[in-house]
């Protein structure tokens, strides 16, 4: 049977939402991530907000919110649980009595799940991704290239050789909070993939831009892909024009949704074994 064609068995699962709630005493909260664990293996995985659309919503609801406490969370949380490795139930335990009264977690709650990364995005995409009229709308987000992206990676049998949400302070600056999507290796060269919306801000570009020069200067060997919801179209759209000769300029190539499927199939025999993050 083909890798392709394997069927997974399902497994239970349970996860939590974390919330927020800035004024305890309206007693108003805005979800703002996911902790989704296998009580059998013991394995926990997390996502948190992280887009500036997301952040801006937060901002929209609550004021007076906590942006740099959000933006540390991730991190705190990652730290904490490394420290519990493999023993999620007992670190979602102890999260629960220590997280101060500004951040719960949801009731427990349990699934059947084939594989964590996607019930994940599925979950996130559910309870706290902000929700857009229109499968267009929708797929010009981030969130909508990479949860298209995941179903292509998946498909096409690249997805267990991909890195995934790779931290990159190691190659600019300690604390940087950005990840990079995907990851791979390949003949002496790390590839990296970052999902980029054409229609949104164009600050994405410049940010991804930055990101690749300094990885050039620390790793002999790199290559960067954008991702983009549809083709560019340079000669009739400014914005489209922008993005993409900042993106010549650095050699970062684009690959559209609509051609990743092709992308994959030529990346697929090139690549070694990758690991899950």
């Amino acid at each position: 049977m083909s890798e392709t064609q394997t069927h997974q068995v399902l497994r239970p699962c349970a996860y939590h939402v974390v919330r927020y709630t800035p004024n305890l005493v309206r007693d108003e909260w805005v979800n703002i991530g996911i902790l989704l664990f296998d009580p059998a293996t013991g394995r926990l995985m997390q996502r948190l907000v992280e887009e500036p659309a997301e952040f801006a919503r937060i901002r929209r609801l609550h004021p007076a919110a906590d942006e740099e406490l959000l933006r540390r969370l991730s991190d705190d949380f990652a730290l904490q649980s490394a420290a519990e490795s493999n023993h999620a139930q007992s670190y979602i335990a102890r999260l629960e009595q220590t997280l101060s009264n500004t951040l719960q977690l949801s009731p427990q709650k349990g699934l059947l799940a084939e594989e964590l990364e996607a019930e994940l995005d599925r979950l996130y995409h559910d309870h706290v991704e902000i929700q857009r009229s229109g499968r267009l709308t929708e797929l010009a987000t981030r969130n909508g290239i990479r949860s298209r992206a995941n179903q292509v990676f998946r498909g096409t049998g690249i997805w267990p050789r991909l890195q995934r949400r790779l931290r990159v302070d190691e190659f600019t600056y300690a604390g940087d909070p950005l990840r990079l999507d995907y990851g791979y290796r390949r003949n002496g060269t790390r590839g990296f993939v970052q999902a980029l919306s054409l229609s949104r801000d164009p600050g994405q570009a410049k940010v991804l831009a930055f990101t690749a020069d300094a990885i050039r200067q620390k790793l002999d060997h790199s290559e960067f892909v954008a991702l983009t919801e549809t083709e560019p179209r340079p000669a009739e759209n400014p914005r489209h024009r922008f993005i993409l000769g900042l993106l010549e300029a650095r050699e970062i190539g684009v690959v559209p949704l609509s051609r990743l499927a092709e992308w994959s199939y030529r990346l697929r025999p090139t690549l070694l074994g990758g690991s899950n993050n």
